[in-house]
């Protein structure tokens, strides 16, 4: 059985969207992250859905702005990120250690 996870903090709508955001597109750079190796037509889907995340994060922080959440808070944010898993998916966008891979 899985370890229950810590419950999320509580998070505006935009927030939210932020952090969902922001990890489909670290999920993204990791496919095509060159050196992970793989194909390039994967690499180019993934480039393509990249651009459409990339707005949709944009929209969720200009929303953000526009109903006065000026400050990212940060703690929160990341207690968010690490419930969802962001540590490993973050590290997919990093190059492998030397001589792995």
């Amino acid at each position: 059985m899985l370890p229950e996870l810590p419950p999320l903090p509580a998070l505006t709508r935009a927030e939210g969207e932020l952090i969902d955001s922001y990890l489909t597109a670290v999920d993204l750079l990791g496919r095509i992250n060159p050196a992970a190796g793989g194909g390039t037509y994967s690499g180019l889907r993934a480039a393509q859905a990249l651009v459409r995340k990339a707005a949709e994060l944009r929209d969720a922080l200009a929303l953000m702005h526009q109903r006065g959440e000026t400050e990212l808070h940060g703690d929160t944010l990341a207690r968010a990120l690490r419930v969802l898993d962001g540590e490993r998916r973050t590290a997919r966008v990093a190059l492998p250690p030397d001589g792995v891979g």
